[in-house]
This record gives C-alpha cells, structure tokens and sequence, in this order.
C-alpha cells in the first residue's frame, strides 16, 4: 500500500552499546528515507561509540569493538546523518521510548540541535500494541505472514518496519483506536500528522520524565512530585530545577524543563 505522505519519512533503528539513553552511544544506524512519491533510499552505517561495548549488547546486535574501531564516530558522522534525513518524519519500531531519544541525545552531544516540534513522530510498535495489544519479529510475522530473517540487524529491522507500518495503515483504516486503558482516541487514518497526534497525544520530552495531563499541562511523571504541574514545583521549590540539571538526566529532558521554566518566568 502507497504511504499518504505530504512530508518525507524516516524510518530508522540503532544498535547501541546499551539501552540508557544519556550514557550509551550508538554503534551502527540504519535510516529507509521513503518520498511522497514512494521513492526510498538507504543509509546504513557502523559508528565508534567511543566507549567499550558490553558483551551483552554485542550477543544481540552481533556488533563488537574490533567491528567498529576503525569506524567514524557520531560526531564524525552527524552532518551527514542529519542532511539526510532533511525534514523527514520519523519512524521505526519502539522509537518513542528509545531510537528517538538516543538520536536526539547523540546529535545534542554533537552539538547539533535536532528539532522535533515541526515533524511527525511514528512509532510501527506502538500501533501494534495499541491495535493487537507484543517485538519486530512477531509483527513481520503477523502483518506481512513472513518470518523475520537477520533479525537485529539495523538494516533488516528498519525494512521489515517499513513492511509493518505499510500493512497496519492497510488493515486498520478506518477502524476507531483506543489507548492502552481501552480509551477511544480517534479513527485510524493513512495520514502522518493525524497518527502522530492519535500517538503521541501526551508526550512532552522524549525520556517520558514529563507529560501532559488532561488539562494539557505539563506534570511531572516520576518520583515525589508525579503529577504536579511542572510549573508549580518550580515556583515552589526552585532548587528542584537545579537538581534536575546537574542530575543523570537526558539533555532533551532538561532542555524541556529550561523551556518550562523561562515560560513561567514569562507569564
């Protein structure tokens, strides 16, 4: 089925050396830009992470240090990453709480500030679960009635999610889509920023630390203050933001919560 695309998009999955976001680095990414007129090209390419990978990670992906140690570093590569994606929608398999956020991270160390208010953010896997309520290979499986070879390879993993959200958007049009509490949220529909909406309708920063309640304000998701409007905590105890600044957070998270505040600071 033909994407209804007005925008280009990016469908992309990294290997990493692990999964938290602010210490990791990745090692190989994977990007399928596919054009409005259903065009795609493909950049792939191992990267340095510049730290050890653990064994673990590399038992998964297959990726070890003497792979990567004659490869060029992110930072080595992210103007190229970042050209070529342009301004691409985003897309991939569990993006939303992974892909997207080290992505962001890794070109925020880079120093380039890769915006994302402007792009549609698709995430295959959480249509899945939204949709059928469980990883790539099952979804191949299921959707395109194909078993998944070279699974955790970047490559084979971004095509094959290319297969999936292809096959949702054919099996799903038209039908309603509910939250993971059973909620009704809208009707699925062949359009990027409408899913993007119906996906990602309570998202402030990509790590989850933040999200909207049900009056859209910004509330904090962790810890002693879940719940309590960020603004609010701030004013209240202004310490709590340099806390959150010299903390283990993701730059993205700290970006949001500097932007928070300077628009309090504003009203």
């Amino acid at each position: 089925m033909k994407l209804n695309l007005k925008n280009p998009i990016a469908f992309f999955d990294l290997e990493a050396t692990g999964t938290n976001v602010s210490t990791d680095r990745i090692v190989e990414i994977s990007i399928v830009k596919v054009q409005p007129d259903g065009g795609q090209t493909i950049f792939t390419k191992k990267v340095n992470p510049t730290i050890p990978i653990p064994l673990e990670s590399s038992l998964i992906h297959g990726i070890y240090d003497k792979d990567v140690r004659e490869e060029p570093t992110f930072k080595d590569l992210a103007r190229d990453i970042y050209q070529f994606i342009g301004q691409a929608d985003l897309a991939g398999f569990n993006v939303l709480k992974y892909d997207i956020p080290l992505l962001v991270e890794e070109f925020l160390r880079a120093g380039i500030e890769f915006d994302l208010d402007k792009r549609n953010l698709l995430d295959a896997q959480k249509i899945f679960f939204m949709m059928e309520k469980r990883n790539l290979t099952a979804a191949y499986k299921f959707y395109c009635g194909q078993k998944l070879e070279n699974a955790h390879s970047a490559e084979a993993d971004t095509l094959a999610t290319l297969d999936v959200f292809k096959a949702q958007i054919e099996r799903y049009l038209g039908e309603e889509m509910e939250d993971l509490q059973g909620n009704v949220v809208g009707t699925f529909e062949n359009d990027m920023k409408k899913l993007h909406d119906l996906l990602n309708e309570k998202m402030v920063d990509l790590a989850g630390r933040f999200v909207f309640n049900s009056e859209g304000v910004e509330v904090f998701n962790f810890g002693k203050q879940k719940g309590k409007p960020v603004t609010q905590v701030l004013k209240e105890e202004p310490g709590y933001y340099d806390w959150m600044m010299r903390g283990d957070f993701p730059l993205d998270t700290k970006r949001k919560l500097t932007q928070i505040k300077l628009r309090g600071f504003n009203q």
